[in-house]
């Protein structure tokens, strides 16, 4: 994949240090539920335009818009998401298998354990952009991808599904069940779009 086409370490450190800034509201998006978000739209059934997905990324309501200090400013990091974005859509047209989730990562009993609850949150808010669209996955056979997401993202599940995320190494575990089905997920619209 060229490079250039991609978003540098520079770019995103600037995106993250923005998102965790004074500018923004406590609403908007840290960068591992950001790239859930850009990763369902990337993949999902139908394209979304930037005006509709940006100001969620804020927080769910309009007054949630940061304090951009200029235009110049708010176009730059417009720029940024969008740049994300495209290298998301890029990874999965070029090279599907490089595509990695943004996953945090905790120490737990001293081993390293994956925290993909923010990321799985953003998915299912990017999910929720297109739900019409969307039920097509959910009433196939293979809505069972969406399970691991589900569990870990949803804001609320059923009282018999808790005890599978109680505990972080049965999230870990989830964590990589999401990062195996997300290009599934892909090649599930992509066929449908055939």
């Amino acid at each position: 994949m060229p490079e250039d086409q991609l978003m540098s370490d520079k770019e995103f450190d600037e995106l993250d240090r923005f998102l965790m800034s004074e500018q923004c509201s406590d609403e908007a998006m840290t960068m591992d539920a950001l790239h859930g978000y850009l990763t369902a739209i990337a993949i999902g059934p139908e394209p979304v335009p930037a005006d509709e997905w940006i100001p969620r990324v804020w927080g769910p309501e309009p007054e949630d818009e940061p304090e951009f200090r200029n235009p110049a400013q708010a176009e730059r990091i417009r720029r940024l998401c969008e740049r994300m974005l495209e290298d998301i859509v890029v990874t999965f047209a070029v090279a599907p298998k490089d595509f990695e989730p943004l996953f945090c990562e905790h120490q737990w009993k001293g081993k390293p354990v994956l925290d993909a609850e923010a990321w799985c949150w953003g998915f299912l808010e990017g999910v929720n952009l297109r739900p019409q669209a969307w039920a097509a996955l959910f009433n196939s056979p293979q809505a069972g991808l969406l399970r691991a997401i589900q569990l870990l993202g949803a804001e609320e599940i059923d009282d018999d599904e808790v005890a599978l995320v109680d505990d972080p190494a049965k999230c870990h575990k989830l964590a990589i069940e999401v990062e195996a089905s997300v290009p599934q997920i892909q090649r599930f619209w992509k066929a449908a779009a055939h």
